[in-house]
C-alpha cells in the first residue's frame, strides 16, 4: 500500500490578513502566550486587545526581530 500524497516544497499560499473571516476577532490564547514570550525576548510590550490579524502580524515582526522566524 502506498501513500500518494507528497509534501510540497513550496509553501501553501496564505490569505492576506485583511481577508481573514475571523481576523477582527480577539487574538487567541495561544497567540497571546506566544506574543508574551517573543515580546520578553525582544524587550517589547504587547498591546492589549489585539485582533487575530494584528497579533499574527506582530508575531511575524517579533519572530524576525528575535531570530525565531528563521
Amino acid at each position: 500500500m502506498s501513500d500518494n500524497t507528497q509534501p510540497s516544497d513550496t509553501p501553501s499560499p496564505e490569505k492576506p490578513r485583511e481577508d481573514w473571516a475571523t481576523g477582527d476577532e480577539p487574538m487567541t490564547g495561544p497567540q497571546r502566550s506566544y506574543l508574551g514570550t517573543l515580546a520578553q525576548e525582544a524587550g517589547e510590550t504587547v498591546p492589549e486587545n489585539l485582533t487575530k490579524a494584528q497579533a499574527s502580524k506582530l508575531i511575524d515582526q517579533l519572530q524576525n526581530q528575535t531570530g525565531r522566524g528563521q
